[in-house]
């Protein structure tokens, strides 16, 4: 009997240390299939193909970075040109103004001496007028009066060659007959409003050239800003590239090793 029960233990021993050796055969195989490699040993050049691709993809983008600087700065360039042209034109639209303003300037001054003249030939309207014998030859000395008044009138560019024409031509209200006094009074007064006529209109040109002053001033402002922030932008995305070619290639070359380094180094963890 104590020999049956003890072949029996010996049995149930030797069962369960060749289950156990089955067991520990079976899970050192599974765990072998779940961390094995996804390749075969010579996946060295998947590993150097992935690394010249990260190498490219590293050239790629700062090759287009360098493009896009480049064209910044062109840009850049084009716009301070434009800028320095339309400064030109800015200072000559100023200059022009100027000089309507001194013709405003002008036309009032002349306008007011001619005002002053007229006013005093004015008060002598009250006067009784001389009383000169009416003879042909009268007639003719008036009328040669009034031209030669008439002429010194537009000389001092009192009168316009029109009124000049009219007076010569004895129209549009220019008697000959008139006394010289007479005369005198009213080709004053025709060159006081001629004179206000022409202090208006160079009035409306000074306007009209500050606002194209203003206009050009506006633009060549317009222009120097965006010069400005084309260049701020090329020199920011300049900053971002490395200035010497080797030194770009190598940061590209260190870049791609440190992902070929990190790809063997999670290879190397899996297999372990």
């Amino acid at each position: 009997m104590e020999n049956l029960l003890s072949d029996f233990l010996i049995e149930v021993i030797r069962s369960t240390t060749l289950w156990l050796v089955l067991l520990g055969l079976a899970l050192v195989a599974g765990i072998w299939l779940v961390v094995r490699p996804s390749g075969p040993v010579t996946a060295q050049p998947a590993d150097e193909s992935g690394y010249d691709v990260a190498v490219r993809d590293a050239e790629g983008r700062r090759q287009r970075l360098v493009t896009r600087a480049a064209e910044l700065h062109r840009y850049a360039e084009e716009v301070a040109v434009a800028a320095e042209r339309s400064a030109v034109t800015a200072q000559r639209r100023r200059d022009e103004w100027l000089a309507a303003q001194e013709r405003v300037e002008t036309t009032w001054q002349a306008y007011e001496a001619a005002d002053a003249a007229a006013r005093r030939l004015g008060a002598t309207a009250v006067l009784p007028e001389p009383q000169t014998p009416r003879t042909p030859a009268e007639y003719a000395a008036r009328e040669r009066f009034l031209h030669r008044a008439a002429m010194a009138a537009c000389t001092r560019q009192e009168l316009t060659v029109l009124q000049l024409s009219d007076a010569l031509a004895n129209r549009n209200g220019w008697d000959p007959r008139r006394h010289p006094a007479e005369q005198e009074i009213l080709l004053r007064r025709a060159g006081r409003d001629s004179l206000l006529a022409a202090h208006r209109v160079a009035e409306e040109r000074e306007r009209t050239a500050w606002r194209d002053a203003e206009v050009a001033a506006a633009a060549a402002r317009s222009l120097r800003e965006e010069a400005f922030a084309a260049a701020s932008r090329a020199a920011q995305l300049r900053r971002w590239l490395p200035n010497p070619a080797g030194r770009a290639a190598g940061s590209a070359n260190e870049e791609a090793r440190q992902q070929h380094r990190t790809a063997r180094r999670w290879r190397t963890a899996r297999a372990g």
